[in-house]
């Protein structure tokens, strides 16, 4: 569900050779943050529905619409805890190493750089990106929830409603970030984590009724070698004879 990265990487490329003109310098960060906030918004959701339509075709009910996003959201918190995990272990090989023996000269100055950026920050840092990926559970269940109301509500709008509100989402944590910094951003996430847990109840539908299975009635015991009747005619005796 990662096509809005090729699409962004895209369309910077053609604001920087001029292909399409850059806003203003005042209203770049805003517009920077409704763009990547739109682009994340319409693939993501797009592919989610895709998935409900072609792939989870099963999954047209609220229990199982949680399983759907928290498979979605587990995934890239697993993803994110893993490479977290390797960049302290790949830090923490380097801490202890000559770096001019290991690394090429030039890249011996960024490295070193990214070497003591990463000790002197505080340890909490380290772990941001897993606390929003944990975070974005929620929302990523909620948007599943918002989505799957196209299937059980037979009604469109609900995936404008996901693909909005998993804008305004992106578009708010971006913007944070750069105006006000990582930890107030996280403050957004976190409280638009809490507003898709209500979003996830209040949707909540009365589970369908398991269908059952049509009863076989076994025949009676006593019928169930029925005798034949035969007539006796003196035809069927002479042939009763050979058997």
């Amino acid at each position: 569900m990662g096509f809005h990265i090729p699409f962004n990487i895209g369309l910077t490329y053609l604001f920087r050779i001029g292909f399409i003109p850059s806003p203003p310098e005042s209203w770049q960060p805003i517009f920077n943050a409704v763009v990547l906030g739109l682009s994340a918004g319409i693939f993501e959701e797009i592919a989610r529905y895709a998935g409900y339509r072609w792939w989870a075709k099963e999954a047209r009910s609220w229990s199982k619409g949680l399983l759907y996003g928290a498979g979605h959201g587990g995934i890239e918190a697993i993803l994110v805890g893993v490479l977290v995990m390797y960049t302290f272990l790949q830090m923490y090989t380097l801490r202890g190493l000559d770096l001019a023996a290991v690394v090429p000269a030039d890249q011996l100055e960024v490295a070193s750089a990214q070497v003591s950026a990463y000790w002197s920050s505080a340890w909490y840092d380290s772990f941001l990106s897993t606390l929003e990926r944990l975070l974005t559970i929620p929302v990523q269940i909620g948007l599943s929830i918002i989505v799957l109301q196209v299937f059980t509500r037979r009604q469109a709008y609900w995936l404008l409603i996901a693909i909005l509100w998993h804008a305004l989402v992106d578009a708010v944590a971006v913007y944070a970030a750069g105006a006000w910094g990582v930890y107030v951003a996280e403050a957004f996430i976190a409280l638009f984590a809490m507003i898709s847990i209500l979003v996830i109840f209040l949707l909540r539908q009365t589970e369908p009724e398991p269908i059952p299975e049509p009863a076989i009635n076994p025949p009676a015991p006593d019928r169930l070698f029925e005798p034949l009747s035969i007539e006796e005619t003196q035809d069927n005796i002479e042939k009763s004879r050979y058997l």
